[in-house]
């Protein structure tokens, strides 16, 4: 295979050296630009990749990409440097003499000339090339030793003339040439050895031969027999006396004495772990549980793994890899530890992984155990520690890892309420719970139901038993301090997540921490694009979801994936906030929000009085995203509805007031079609009190204007008369002439549903007027339509026809199909007033489809309730009851007195004329009733 070119030969060579191990982009980066890297490192590292992929196209090796960095994966035999140390392993692994020999000649056999030697030096490459060249030296020595063993003596001499060549200062190894020598009759030789060597000490580095050397040759001098001719480390393939055998190693840790629920994780995993479920020469059964941080995964697992223990009774080990600390452990000194376990000694280990890992399998292979690996970091690490048949591994990781083949994966999440409270009980004790036990729930649900959390709330209400359980109840409630109260000991939850999020990228971190402010409700993917001010940051995300930190919650009706933090994640998340940057990506997160509620709102089939801020937001979805999430317009606020709700009170609670009012007025529409009355309140006080704070005076009239309609809708005509006022008396002040004339339509509607009809004319006439002179035609088809129902109240059917027949033909033009309903109920009123039955008939049939069809109940009920007393009046009883009935639930449900009232009163003289007395009196006398609280509630 033929590279062209210095850096991708670099490359693939760092990746080389490190086989099937994932290398640092870092590291890469500097092998290719060492101490001066490019700013287009990272993009120019992609693009070498991308070519060397093509290069290894035709081989059997790939280049696989890693968060981290990138592996090439490619099989020991293809590999010149993974083959040599296997077949050392091999040769340290063989029973008999005759048996390794081959193995390291082979080995050996391989080597051509210095590691890399036509390359440009690297210091990334220093100590791994130190490691094969220690590797490839062992190997020689333990071929001499062979050869020695096997009394080849005149080879292992010539052997041995060439490593004193390479390593002229090794006095070890001049001893053995000489008593090699010695042995073969060749004293001459051997006394002149002696004679360079010491020469060679004296004049290079002003020294005496040592001992050994020095007796050596005096064994020379002497003829003396040659002792035994083994190193001081003898290869296991040499043979020498048999150690007793190491006792099996049985490391799991204490089960939990309180260990409560998870039946159903316990089963699955226990089955998966059962020494009956394997098979001798199979592959390892590997069950892998996942969770976030506290969830309980190592308190899981080591309670399946006693209960599992007796079926592995050649031992248990247990390593724990240290995934969370700063830095994770070696997977080389993890294979030391666990040979050390099996009864290697230190002078025996392999020293490179690929050979610890061979030796540690084959030691395995002999004695199938269960191998309990802790708190993994990544699938590298795993990889590494996995028997090759007839174990059980058990892997516990707060990342999930998923990339091991045939891995059973258990993802934990936090207990369910009454295992929570279970676990308390056994804590603190069941009366003590009992006693408390509203009490209880609360701190629960301030635990979030997170094992470690209910854990060390119960170690801190147990270590104070005279506490009431409110006390800790009442510490908890604060969720700015939550997390200073969840500590006890050594046991932490701040510290538990603090341990994932240190390791996040940079914008990992950012994202993490947006989203602890976006409150409880799900999000979007899309979010994480307007943190990072970029796009495509899916892959952000997902990192998040790896990491365990960020739960995947399902998918919307729109078919987006959501996303939610874990309670307790949260307040860790909204705790590390504070800076300048957050403050900006949480304005690009609202604007997103806001850029797509306008798109959305746009789609609507009203969209009548909108009053948005002027300024644009600080940061929008792109079009062809909005396009995609909006054209349904309807799915889409239903399901983000609790999330906008929640970022008007975020704006509104950071002081980013622009963004809480545009946000909370761009949603009119949609709270008005589907009569959110609740949220419509809840969002326009929120960002009033925030427009106020700030000194925003267009928002402060706009939420007073929105606030004031709500009352209407609610029959509060007072309040609603005293917020219009307001709003119209700052829109002045502005010279903002539409919000004016939309707050003086507001009193206008309020004087007209109170009776002062004359009034209400003049508003509405005043207005009109200000709509045409800024050219508002939506606002002017309203008031036209509100002029024209005013004289329908006065009975002049003359003029009612002209102004509702100017709005009609207006809303038609507009294509404003909401505005045509609104136009026909009314005229459906007009041709009853004119006894033209049939007419009014087809006007309220036609107001009636069209807002079944938009979705509007509100409207919808009205015109039902007028067609359903038309159809009464025709002689139609019963289909006119029941369409009275459902409107009449529609007003009740919505909290609309004034439809309800009417509605009463249709019935109670339906149920009259029927001659049903009793309920007729009982309708009347309700609809009698709701005036007067009309009435009152107008202030009349």
């Amino acid at each position: 295979m033929r590279i062209a070119g210095t850096k991708p030969r670099l490359l693939l060579a760092t990746l080389l050296l490190d086989a099937n191990q994932v290398v640092a982009s870092d590291a890469l980066i500097e092998v290719l630009w060492t101490g001066t890297p490019p700013s287009s490192a990272t993009a120019n590292l992609r693009t070498y990749v991308s070519s060397l992929r093509g290069v290894l196209g035709a081989t059997e090796a790939r280049i696989a990409a890693h968060p981290s960095g990138y592996a090439v994966e490619v099989e020991a035999e293809r590999l010149d440097l993974l083959l040599f140390e296997d077949l050392v392993t091999r040769a340290r692994a063989s029973a008999r003499t005759e048996e390794a020999a081959p193995h390291l000649r082979r080995a050996l056999a391989l080597w051509r000339g210095t590691p890399l030697g036509d390359l440009p030096a690297s210091p990334v490459w220093d100590a791994r090339l130190r490691s094969i060249t220690q590797a490839r030296l062992a190997a020689a020595e333990e071929l001499i030793a062979v050869k020695l063993a096997a009394g080849e003596h005149a080879s292992a001499a010539e052997d041995l003339r060439e490593l004193v060549g390479e390593h002229p200062y090794r006095e070890d190894l001049w001893q053995r040439l000489i008593l090699a020598l010695h042995h073969t009759g060749r004293r001459a030789e051997a006394l002149h050895a002696y004679t360079a060597v010491r020469r060679q000490l004296i004049e290079d580095l002003g020294v005496e031969p040592g001992q050994d050397l020095r007796e050596a040759h005096a064994r020379v001098l002497a003829g003396e027999p040659v002792p035994a001719l083994l190193p001081a480390s003898v290869p296991a393939s040499v043979p020498a006396s048999v150690p007793a055998a190491p006792p099996p190693p049985y490391q799991l840790p204490a089960d939990i004495p309180d260990f409560t629920g998870r039946a159903a994780a316990v089963a699955a995993l226990t089955r998966s772990l059962s020494a009956e479920e394997l098979a001798p020469e199979g592959p390892p059964s590997i069950a892998m549980v996942v969770g976030p941080p506290g969830v309980g995964k190592t308190a899981l697992a080591v309670h399946c793994a006693h209960a599992v223990r007796g079926g592995y009774p050649a031992g248990q080990l247990h390593l724990c890899l240290g995934g969370t600390d700063a830095t994770p452990a070696d997977p080389a000194e993890l294979l030391a530890e666990a040979l050390r376990a099996l009864g290697v000694g230190a002078a025996a280990l392999p020293p490179t992984v690929h050979e610890r890992s061979a030796l540690y399998r084959s030691l395995l292979a002999e004695r199938p155990m269960l191998v309990f690996l802790d708190d993994a970091a990544d699938a590298a690490q795993v990889r590494a520690l996995l028997p090759g048949n007839g174990c059980a591994v058990l892997v516990t990781s707060r990342r999930r890892i998923t990339e091991l083949p045939g891995t059973r994966l258990l993802e934990l999440d936090v207990l369910p309420p009454e295992e929570a409270e279970e676990l308390l009980g056994r804590i603190v004790g069941p009366a003590r719970l009992a006693a408390e036990r509203q009490a209880a729930l609360a701190i629960l649900d301030s635990c979030g139901h997170l094992p470690l959390a209910v854990r060390v709330a119960g170690a801190r209400l147990a270590g104070r038993p005279g506490w009431p359980l409110s006390v800790l109840q009442q510490r908890l409630a604060d969720e700015s301090s939550r997390l200073d109260e969840l500590r006890a000991g050594d046991l932490e939850v701040r510290g538990s997540f603090e341990r994932s999020t240190r390791r996040l990228t940079s914008e990992a971190a950012a994202t993490f921490r947006a989203l602890g402010l976006l409150g409880p409700a799900s999000v979007p993917g899309w979010v994480a694009d307007a943190v990072l001010g970029r796009r495509r940051g899916e892959a952000v995300v997902d990192s998040l979801v790896d990491a365990n930190l960020v739960r995947l919650d399902g998918t919307d009706a729109l078919g987006q994936p959501r996303y939610r933090l874990y309670d307790l994640m949260r307040c860790q998340a909204r705790q590390q906030n504070g800076g300048e940057a957050e403050r900006q990506a949480l304005a690009r997160v609202l604007g997103g929000w806001t850029s797509a509620t306008g798109h959305a709102t746009a789609r609507l089939p009203t969209t009548l009085f909108s009053l948005t801020p002027e300024e644009p937001a600080p940061w929008s979805l792109p079009e062809e995203t909005l396009a995609r999430l909006t054209s349904d317009p309807l799915p889409w606020f239903e399901a983000e509805r609790q999330s906008l709700v929640e970022a008007v009170q975020l704006a509104a609670g950071t002081g980013l007031a622009t963004s809480a009012w545009g946000l909370a007025a761009a949603l009119v529409p949609y709270f008005d079609l589907h009569c959110r009355f609740d949220d419509w309140q809840l969002t326009h006080r929120l960002a009033l009190d925030s427009a106020r704070a700030a000194g925003d005076r267009r928002g402060e009239a706009a939420m007073l204007r929105g606030l004031g309609q709500v009352c209407l809708y609610q029959d509060r005509y007072a309040e609603a008369c005293d917020m219009l006022k307001r709003a119209r008396t700052i829109f002045h002040e502005l010279g903002d002439v539409r919000g004016e004339a939309i707050s003086i339509c507001g009193l206008g509607a309020a004087s007209q549903f109170s009776g002062e009809h004359l009034r209400a004319l003049g508003s509405f006439r005043h207005a009109l007027a200000m709509f045409l002179a800024v050219g508002d035609r939506g606002g002017e088809a309203y008031a036209r339509q509100a002029i024209g129902r005013i004289y329908l109240s006065l009975q002049d059917l003359r003029q009612a026809s002209r102004w509702l027949s100017e709005a009609l033909r207006l809303a038609r033009e507009l294509g404003d199909t909401h505005r045509e309903g609104c136009v026909s109920m009314h005229l459906g009123r007009l041709h009853d007033l004119k006894a033209d039955a049939d007419e009014a008939m087809r006007c309220q049939g036609r107001a009636l489809d069209i807002f079944e069809t938009l979705g509007d109940r509100h409207c919808g009920a009205y015109a039902m309730q007028s067609l359903g007393g038309l159809q009464v009046a025709r002689g139609e009883r019963s289909d006119g009851s029941d369409r009275l009935r459902a409107s009449l639930a529609v007003f009740q449900q919505l909290g609309d007195r004034s439809g309800e009232a009417a509605t009463f009163q249709t019935l109670g003289e339906l149920y009259r004329s029927a001659g049903r007395t009793a309920l007729a009196s009982t309708y009347l006398h309700r609809a009698v009733e709701l005036r007067q609280e009309l009435r009152e509630g107008a202030g009349l």
